[in-house]
């Protein structure tokens, strides 16, 4: 059996869905504009320079979603779903998900963006394993903190064994494994699969693919 793996933001989707949830209930008027507008892009910028501090962004990121009930949020979401992510989802990112589930591969989306707002995502593309940065609840509310190490950077590769493990697998087990991203905080686990592919890459990630002999795609 092999292995795909997908990054989700500015991968198969043509922009990012954290900073888009933000913008989206800013717009809303959920959010202060004036205060979270520039905490949103302070944020964005650090993880595009690799300086993001994931505990921190986190605060800020999950912090409405413990002040609002689940229906109001489920509600917000719908329409986040209709107006800003339908619009990026990537047609070559759809046929990228189905070539590799066509041929049996177990598929999995991995990614940094909290689960809350990514599993309608993964649903979107066909995936049924989605490994992303997962929120404590209680008393069916969120906490507004997380659970467990988030999927980021190094964490990837934590979430990744942790759930391989669950099946009695490691990433040995497969014949091939293969990772999209566009990002260079994803090398820790571009680095550890047989088949890293750089998709859309930002500058770091394309020198280091470049560098590394690794397939370098357009989902655009």
């Amino acid at each position: 059996m092999e292995l795909a793996l997908f990054d989700l933001d500015n991968t198969l989707l043509s922009g990012d869905s954290d900073y888009e949830w933000a913008q989206f209930l800013v717009e809303r008027g959920v959010l202060e504009r004036a205060e979270y507008e520039a905490k949103n892009d302070r944020f964005f910028r650090q993880y595009k320079e690799g300086r993001l501090d994931i505990h921190e962004f986190l605060e800020f990121q999950l912090a409405p979603l413990a002040r609002h009930p689940r229906e109001k949020l489920d509600e917000w979401h719908g329409e986040f779903m209709r107006l800003r992510i339908e619009p990026m989802i990537r047609a070559k990112g759809i046929e990228l998900v189905q070539r590799h589930l066509r041929d049996n591969h177990l598929c999995a989306i991995v990614t940094s963006t909290n689960a809350y707002i990514a599993a309608p995502i993964a649903r979107a593309f066909g995936v049924d394993h989605l490994l992303a940065t997962e929120l404590e609840v209680e008393d069916g509310r969120f906490t507004g903190k997380p659970s467990g190490v988030p999927s980021f950077r190094l964490g990837k590769v934590t979430r990744l064994a942790e759930w391989l493990g669950g099946q009695g697998r490691t990433l040995a087990s497969f014949s091939a494994s293969w990772f999209y991203s566009d990002s260079h905080n994803d090398l820790p686990l571009l680095e550890r699969v047989t088949h890293p592919v750089a998709v859309d890459p930002d500058e770091i990630l394309r020198r280091e693919a470049s560098a590394r002999g690794w397939q370098i795609i357009s989902l655009e």
